[in-house]
């Protein structure tokens, strides 16, 4: 089941899950918080088929941002993924906000114009990215767990960005609402694994079941024609990386 946005390295046995998700044989893309993580995993990720490394510069990591932004730079032209990227003005990244915002627009001046896909973090800051994207022409985002305005939603649609679902937005009701906002040619999926909970267990790279059997009831399609509209969605994205 396609994953656009999860954390294999952060898993206590990364080589363990990244065999079970070559296995599996679904399209996954892997983010790094910081680019010295992209260089030490992007090895491992090489010589397989659909699954992908990002290279990010997470934005609750911005006291690392002066000293890894060289790293990225030397990195940028190994993947096609950007991730995880974005700003964090919530209560727990608030106080590196302008650190956030000079890191961001510098990597959105790099990446424009090149064929890139972004996931990318907006907490607390959904405005604010969606006008940087803009301002710095980004034609392929994918806004990862949105938890912003409904109103904000359009925007970004009519800006040609998607919006990454996981099983924990179906669990809380403004979740939901989000979800019902979208509409289906925008929706991928996603598990942000290991950082969600399932059955007391960190959830694994692909296992998006439950969003698929909520979109099929909130669409009232069977669950393998919302599969496909997820998977024709992927794969209109990543045709501007060709």
């Amino acid at each position: 089941m396609l994953d656009t946005h999860c954390h294999i390295d952060l898993y206590p046995n990364p080589q363990t899950i990244l065999n079970e998700c070559e296995s599996n044989g679904f399209p996954i893309i892997s983010m790094t918080n910081l680019p010295s993580h992209f260089e030490m995993g992007y090895p491992y990720f090489q010589s397989l088929r659909k699954i992908r490394i990002a290279l990010g510069m997470h934005p609750l990591m911005a006291d690392s941002h002066k000293t890894e932004f060289n790293i990225f730079l030397k990195n940028i032209s190994k993947t096609s993924y950007i991730g995880e990227v974005g700003l964090d003005f919530s209560k727990e990244g608030i106080l590196t906000k302008e650190i956030q915002i000079d890191t961001f627009s510098k990597i959105l001046q790099v990446v424009s114009g090149q064929k890139k896909v972004l996931s990318i973090h907006s907490r607390k800051a959904e405005k604010e990215v969606l006008a940087l994207l803009l301002k710095n022409n980004i034609k392929s985002a994918i806004f990862h767990w949105y938890s912003g305005g409904l109103n904000l939603i359009d925007d970004i649609i009519n800006a040609g960005y998607f919006f990454s679902i996981n099983p924990a937005m179906i669990k809380s009701a403004s979740g939901r609402k989000i979800i019902s906002k979208i509409p289906k040619q925008f929706i991928l999926t996603e598990t942000d694994g290991p950082f969600i909970i399932e059955n007391n267990v960190p959830i694994k790279p692909g296992q998006v079941q439950t969003v698929i059997s909520f979109l099929s009831d909130e669409w009232q399609l069977d669950k393998v024609e919302v599969e496909i509209i997820i998977e024709s969605n992927f794969q209109n994205i990543i045709q501007n990386l060709k």
